[in-house]
C-alpha cells in the first residue's frame, strides 16, 4: 500500500497536523515502470510530425503517462494527479475530425498487449481506445469536483480508475509503438 501525503491544511485540522496521509494503492504502477521509460522515449521520437493533431495527441499521451510516473515516485496525492491528467488534444482532435487511423491503423493485436488486465481490448482500434481513456479523465475530474474538489472519502475506487486509465494508455502507446 502507497501512502501519499497531503500537504493542504484541511479548516478543521490544527496547524500542527497541516500534512495528512491518505492511503491510496498504487501498487499497481509498480509493474509498468522500467517499460514506461522506453514507451516516454519514443513517444517523443514519434512526435516530431508535422501532422499538428498528431503531434498534440503523442505529446498528451507522453505528458499523461509521465504524470503517472512521476506521481507514483514522489507520491503525489490522486487529487493532483487527476487535476495534471489532460485530455484537451483528444477533445480538440475530435472537434477537428482528426482521423485517429493517423496514430495508428488496425486493430490491437495479441503481441500489442503486455498487460494481462488489458485483454479485453483487444480487436479495439486507436479510436475507440482513445475515447474510453477520455471518458476515463472526464470522469475522475467530474468525481472530484462533485466531492467538493477531492476524491478523498468518495464511494468510487479511485486507485482502480486511475490504474484503468494509466494501463488504458500503456497500451495506446504500446500499440502505437508495436508493428506495423
Amino acid at each position: 500500500m502507497s501512502y501519499f501525503v497531503c500537504r493542504h491544511r484541511a479548516s478543521n485540522v490544527p496547524k500542527t497536523h497541516a500534512s495528512t496521509i491518505i492511503p491510496m494503492n498504487l501498487d499497481w504502477l509498480k509493474t509498468g515502470i522500467s517499460p514506461l521509460k522506453d514507451l516516454l522515449s519514443f513517444l517523443l521520437s514519434e512526435s516530431r510530425t508535422s501532422d499538428v493533431r498528431k503531434k498534440e495527441l503523442l505529446r498528451e499521451l507522453r505528458n499523461n503517462l509521465n504524470i503517472f510516473h512521476n506521481g507514483f515516485r514522489n507520491e503525489v496525492s490522486p487529487d493532483v494527479i487527476i487535476d495534471m491528467l489532460s485530455n484537451e488534444a483528444i477533445r480538440t482532435a475530435v472537434s477537428h475530425n482528426f482521423s485517429f487511423k493517423k496514430l495508428k491503423a488496425g486493430k490491437i493485436e495479441p503481441y500489442h498487449i503486455f498487460d494481462e488486465r488489458n485483454r479485453k481490448y483487444q480487436g479495439w482500434d486507436a479510436e475507440k481506445l482513445v475515447d474510453k481513456i477520455d471518458e476515463k479523465i472526464e470522469e475522475l475530474k467530474i468525481i472530484k469536483k462533485m466531492n467538493g474538489n477531492t476524491v478523498k472519502g468518495v464511494s468510487n475506487n479511485i486507485s482502480l480508475m486511475l490504474g484503468n486509465c494509466y494501463y488504458r494508455m500503456k497500451l495506446l502507446a504500446d500499440f502505437i509503438r508495436g508493428p506495423k
